[in-house]
């Protein structure tokens, strides 16, 4: 367990316009734990966990995400859709109305940072409304020592009031919730809504802008590991796709799961202290790292627990986006510090539910910037109102809720590092085989480790060219054998009893491809839109 830093001062708000509050600052996790069951906020699991409800939102809303429209964003973020516009005036507004709700109230102070490499540390201040929002920054955010603490100068601040309510019609918000980003202020505020993942990927879409803006680093949402070897592996995805679960390996040290910079040094570093992991069917067999790091000092989210506090991790009852936050050194094997040198393997992450991609197929320079920038995954009937069947999902550079710049940036810098560095990019697909969801089944997470542990012991790398099968659509080259795999599921037609389906099923996915990808072509060159599925 991590040695929490104590405070050996008080600090005031007034500064920040919270006035006369009680201030409870740099409480340990065993403190906010039992401040909020003494506040009946949360119930303790049988794990020693405790376990929160984070009320109305149990996951981010990307439409009530902002960033505030002015001289340092005007003409460097994509705006549209997923980079909404908000107004100066309106922002200052909006904030003062919050700090007042806030004053005269406890609230609950850390000091933290993020980005593992002291070349690139960035020193934030949370305050909170609820103790077990705080805990949560303390999971999440990387932690100070006590001499860190004595002159720590915040950079960013992250004000998180779930109780306030924003009116609409007069804060300019589309509803009562909100999370807005002022990079000239720098300031992220977040208000009605209980989601702590709202905290976290604040100061990740902040950090999406100024390291490539600035640092001339680029950002990824994925997780990364490290062999014994002192080779880093990269996994992007989206949730649900394995992210967390694969990058949690017994046999390579952890260095993060899901935010990490890479410099032009060429390493890896982690932008977190912690990890926040989907708990849904969780089981200690499959998944015995992240089973095992709940436990006192992790936060359980939005799960249904027996009078026992025995969590039920197949009950979806509130929420399919069941969470955990534990930080990381609640994993045994960890890389201390969160770096990692030489990024020898990236792997692309999808759970196709058309059950039509490969398992594991290599990819070519322009074919991985064609993935990269598409970002695909599946929504899985039922899984949202209204989806009654697979359909496809498109996420640029898997991870567009949290990119400011347009894609094709992140997608060019991340072409240029892997030409660089030489590394190998495969495409892993976590989702279906046999057919698609509901006639076929979920690929066998033994089958998925030993294709990936297999591509970075270079013994997929070490197949000769004629044991790779080329897809006849997706053009992605695919190897007919792999140790421990079964070879009839190497090749995705092979598991399908009807062949003529098959090929229809992957010709309406490849028709989606290119139609997402429409709105990217005039910024993508020959060699990347040679990277397209062929129809």
């Amino acid at each position: 367990m991590a040695n929490y830093a104590q405070a050996t001062k008080s600090i005031s708000l007034e500064n920040y316009g919270i006035k006369n509050a009680d201030v409870k600052y740099q409480l340990t996790p065993d403190e906010l734990h039992d401040l909020a069951i003494a506040k009946g906020q949360g119930v303790e699991a049988s794990s020693g966990a405790i376990a929160v409800n984070t009320g109305e939102f149990t996951g981010r809303s990307p439409k009530d995400r902002f960033i505030v429209k002015d001289d340092i964003t005007a003409q460097k973020v994509w705006w549209g859709d997923i980079n909404i516009p908000f107004e100066s005036d309106k922002f200052d507004a909006l904030y003062n109305k919050v700090v007042d709700y806030l004053s005269e109230k406890e609230v609950f102070v850390r000091d933290s940072y993020a980005c593992a490499d002291s070349n690139y540390n960035l020193n934030i201040r949370v305050v909170n409304e609820y103790p077990w929002s705080n805990q949560f920054a303390s999971n999440m955010f990387l932690r100070p020592t006590e001499a860190q603490l004595e002159d720590f100068d915040p950079e960013w601040l992250v004000v998180n009031a779930p109780g306030f309510m924003a009116d609409p019609e007069v804060d300019g918000t589309r509803q009562h919730n909100f999370a807005i980003l002022n990079f000239t202020k720098k300031i992220a505020l977040i208000g009605g809504t209980g989601y702590t993942g709202e905290i976290k990927k604040g100061i990740f879409s902040a950090l999406n802008f100024i390291l490539p803006v600035f640092k001339n680093t680029l950002p990824m949402h994925c997780s990364a590991n490290v062999g014994e070897d002192g080779d880093t592996a990269i996994f992007f995805g989206l949730s649900g796709t394995g992210k967390t679960t694969l990058s949690a390996d017994p046999n390579r040290k952890l260095i993060g799961d899901d935010e990490h910079g890479w410099t032009n040094e060429n390493t890896v570093f982690n932008f977190e202290g912690g990890c926040y992991a989907k708990v849904i069917d969780l089981t200690e067999k499959n998944e015995p790292e992240i089973f095992h790091a709940i436990k006192r000092g992790a936060i359980l989210e939005n799960v249904i627990m027996d009078a026992d506090g025995n969590v039920d991790f197949e009950n979806t009852s509130i929420t399919q986006n069941t969470r955990v936050s534990y930080p990381i050194d609640h994993i045994e094997n960890i890389q201390v510090p969160s770096i990692g040198q030489n990024p020898k393997n990236i792997f692309f992450l999808t759970a196709d539910a058309f059950g039509v991609l490969p398992p594991v197929s290599k990819l070519t320079p322009g074919q991985a910037a064609y993935h990269f920038i598409s970002g695909y995954t599946a929504k899985v009937a039922g899984t949202e109102a209204g989806i009654n069947e697979p359909l496809p999902s498109f996420s640029a550079c898997f991870g567009a809720p949290f990119m400011p710049l347009h894609p094709t940036a992140y997608a060019e810098m991340l072409s240029e590092k892997m030409k660089a560095s030489g590394v190998n990019v495969w495409l892993i697909n976590t989702g279906w085989t046999g057919g698609p969801y509901g006639v076929g089944s979920r690929m066998k997470l033994k089958y998925t480790r030993a294709m990936i542990t297999a591509a970075m012991t270079g013994e997929l790398e070490a197949i000769n060219a004629d044991q790779f099968a080329t897809h006849p659509i997706f053009g992605v080259q695919m190897p007919v054998e792999c140790p421990n795999v079964p070879s009839e599921v190497l090749n995705p037609i092979n598991t399908w009893q009807d062949k003529d389906a098959y090929n229809a099923k992957a010709t309406v996915l490849a028709n989606s491809f290119k139609e997402n990808f429409k709105q990217f072509e005039e910024f993508a060159n020959d060699e990347i839109m040679a990277g397209a599925p062929k129809i």
